[in-house]
Parts: C-alpha cells; structure tokens; sequence
C-alpha cells in the first residue's frame, strides 16, 4: 500500500510514491479523449498536478494505479459502488448472465425479475422501466411530465449540483455552449427548504410547471420538517409531476431511497448509481397513470418513454439483482453509517489536534460525507483544497470526497484518519503562511463545470515526485 508519512521522514519519502506511468498516460487520454476522461468528475484538472493516478484494478475500498500505488479510495465510482470493488457475488452473476447471452430480440426473463425485485423495495412505485444512465431516466420522466400535464416548464432545485447531461439541465449550468436559448428558456428554479420559492415559482408562471424535480435529500442538506410535504401538497394543488432524483440517495439513505425515510411519494423517480454496484443500470418509477402514457395500455397520444438497446441486457439487472440480494442478507446501509461515522470524528480529531478544524470540515450523512477546505480568511478555496488532495494521496488515499462504501474497513479508516493527520499538518502550515505557494506543487483544482477551459496546456509531466515544500 502507499507509504504513510510523518514530518520528520517526509522529504525522503515523497519519492516513494511514483506517478510517472500515470501522467504519461494522461498525456495520451488526453490526445484522443476530449477532456482525458469520459466523466467531467473524473478528469485531470479535479487533482493535483502530475498526481491524477490511471486505475488498473479494484478490490474492496482500495484501488492500484499503473504505477503500482494502492489507495484507500472514497467516492466509490462517483458513489456507485456500495458494496466494495469487485464484490464477487455481483461479479459472479454478472458472469453468468454473459455466458447465457446479454441482449435478444425479446424481453428476458431478469427483466421481468429485476422489475418485480424493484417494485418490492420501492412500495410507492406501481411500474419501473430500466435503462442504462440516469440522465436518460430523468429526462424520460419529464417527457412524462409533459405530456401528462399539456405543461412545458421543468423547475429544478437550483441549489443542487446535477440532473441530467441533457440540454434542459446543461443549458442552466456554467456550461450551456451549444445549446439553444428556447432549452434553456423552459427551465426555471427554486430553492432547497424553501416552500416559498417554489410558491413564488407557480404565481409567476401560472399553469405552466410540468414538474417539479430535486433530490430529496443531499450530502450536506437533509428537508427541513414539512418541506417536502408542502411539495406534494403544492404538486397536488398545482397539477404539476413531483419527481424526487434517488440517484445518490437510493440504496445510500436506504434501499427504498429518500422517499423510504422520509415518508413522502413523489409522483415519479428516477434511480441509478447503486443499483448495479457500479455496472450500468438505472431506473425510471411512478405512479401507474404517469408511466402508462409510455406504454400500451393508455387511450391518449402515446409518449416516446425510454427505448433503449442496451437498458435490458442481462448483465446489467444481474448486477442489480445481485446486490438487492447483499441488501437483503445484511444491512449494507447500516454499515455505511456506522463507518462514515467513525470516519468523520477520526477527521475531526485530526483536524482539532493540528488546529485547522474550522478549515479543514468533514459535514453530511455518515454514509455520504464531504470536506470542506478554507483558506485563512474562513473562505472555500479551491487552492487549499488541491493540498489537501495533494496531502492524502501522499498518505494513500484516492478520493474527493470522505463517500465511503460497506467494504471500508477499520484498517482502511485508520490508514485515512493517519493521511487527514499528516495533511492537517501541512495544511497548519500554509495557513500560517497565508498562502498554499510552497506547500502545493502546480494549479490549484478546479470546479468541473465552468465557462472555460484555462489553464489550456495539459498535465506537467516533470518531476511529479519533486517537493514542493520549503
């Protein structure tokens, strides 16, 4: 595994940690792959320089890179993988279901079998159709919107990061090149906990919302009491379609997803990243009425819903069977909590013992955490981020979040709670510096979605072993 490193051994160690194979690589990624990778979250310019690994393997919580470094990683495939890399009994049915064919000319038996298993966990959902990304589930749920409701406005939480890749979403981001102004006119926002923002909403564009969508939960927002209750009732009074996206909360705040634990029912929802443990599947559910007009059964004008190639293939409901079974043989969320939890007050700890706990934070649900990095005047800072990024990598942690999975062990806890202390250690330093200069080798991090793409030139492959302290 990588090295840990205290202060006294730091200088001679740093060189331990090679990432040359990597950087070559992503010179390369970057040559034939716009951006170097097929994830904006996943691309060079969200690490530190000359310290972004190229993957070669999983097992558990930890990952090797083609340099041989083995991290404890978290976010876990962008928080789709719960149960741990390479969990064999989702492998092995995926395995089977290969060998047995992966894609006909008529539906097969584990679609039958995954929507039943769905429909079981989910209670308030009456039909489920599967698809491939949860982009796709999200934007057929408001051409179900539309349609059902003759409406063509979509409110989104504006409050809340991501939705959708399609033009209805992207086009209200810091990245709508290409997409034309009548997208971008059709979708308006409101805000999270904030009944009045979306009554404002509806007074301001009478009868004219089709739906409205949200994460009923996030990793730093939990509803406020009575908040996600007023929507339905605004939704019930209104006629718009309350769409809650499970993408991060389904089979993470529970297996049934936010509206399981908070004890409202949307009128549709849309699922993906833990259903498959990482192997694509996603989901679209809801009421009978709404998910019919895509069906055969409806006497209206017939929705084009999700018609997909590859959503039913075998392997992927496999994979979701799979882990519906690991849910149902222990509680896989359960666990989760239980080690975020001892995961953030390790991070606090450490925090507190270098004296940067105001600067350095660990907030949101045990099982979804974040940091949180401030510069010396209190602010978020993308410049003390990419040191603290920069400090865990050299302690052997992979990750831009504290998202653990089940497979995280006491033994991985501990390898992360020793790299947060050793980067607690230098992050005290830059702090009483005033600046990261010195301490953080090349450009800071930066958000993922932005208007521009500076700096152009691509990853330094000089020296990436190099200190970069003085």
């Amino acid at each position: 595994m990588a090295a840990l490193i205290d202060d006294e051994s730091r200088d001679a160690a740093v060189g331990a940690t090679c990432y040359s194979r990597s950087a070559q690589m992503q010179r390369r990624l970057h040559e034939i792959i716009p951006g170097g990778a097929h994830t904006y979250a996943r691309g060079s310019d969200q690490y530190p320089e000359g310290m972004a690994p190229v993957l070669v393997r999983g097992h558990g919580a930890r990952v090797q890179d083609v340099d041989g470094n083995w991290f404890v990683e978290y976010g876990m495939g962008l928080r789709s993988v719960t149960l741990g890399h390479g969990f064999e009994p989702v492998v092995e049915a995926v395995c089977q279901a290969a060998r047995g064919g992966v894609s006909f000319t008529r539906p097969s038996v584990r679609e039958l079998d995954a929507a039943e298993r769905f429909l079981r966990t989910v209670p308030g959902a009456d039909m489920v159709k599967f698809a491939k990304n949860g982009s796709d589930a999200t934007t057929a749920a408001l051409r179900l919107a539309r349609a059902a409701t003759g409406r063509e406005l979509v409110a989104i939480c504006g409050s809340q990061p991501f939705f959708s890749t399609d033009d209805w979403f992207i086009g209200t981001t810091a990245m709508p090149a290409g997409i034309p102004a009548s997208h971008r006119d059709l979708t308006v926002s409101f805000r999270y906990n904030d009944l009045d923002s979306v009554r404002e909403l509806i007074a301001t564009w009478p009868g004219r919302i089709a739906a409205l969508v949200l994460e009923p939960a996030t990793a730093t927002a939990e509803p406020a009491p009575g908040f996600l209750e007023g929507l339905r009732e605004l939704a019930d009074r209104d006629g718009f379609v309350l769409v809650f996206d499970e993408m991060i909360t389904g089979m993470r705040w529970a297996p049934g997803g936010g509206q399981a634990v908070y004890g409202v029912r949307p009128d549709l929802s849309t699922w993906g990243k833990a259903l498959g443990n990482g192997f694509a599947v996603s989901a679209l559910a809801g009421r009978r009425e709404l998910m019919e007009l895509g069906g055969l059964a409806t006497d209206d004008p017939r929705t084009f819903l999700l018609s997909t190639t590859h959503g039913p293939e075998t392997t992927g409901l496999a994979a979701y069977l799979a882990v519906a079974d690991a849910y149902d043989d222990r509680d896989v969320v359960g666990i989760m909590e239980v080690q975020g939890a001892k995961l953030a007050a390790g991070v606090q700890e450490a925090a507190r013992e270098a004296g940067v706990a105001e600067h350095v934070t660990v907030t949101g649900r045990p099982s979804c955490l974040v940091f949180g990095t401030r510069d010396p005047a209190g602010d978020p800072s993308q410049a003390f981020r990419a040191l603290f990024l920069q400090e865990l990598l050299r302690g052997g942690v992979l990750g831009q979040s504290f998202i653990v999975s089940a497979a995280h062990t006491d033994d991985d806890l501990a390898v992360t709670i020793e790299a947060v202390r050793q980067a607690c250690r230098i992050y005290a330093k830059a702090l009483a510096a005033g600046t990261t200069d010195g301490f953080l080798r090349g450009r800071p991090v930066a958000p993922a979605l932005r208007p521009l793409a500076a700096p152009r030139r691509l990853p330094d492959l000089g020296a990436p072993n190099e200190d970069v302290h003085t």
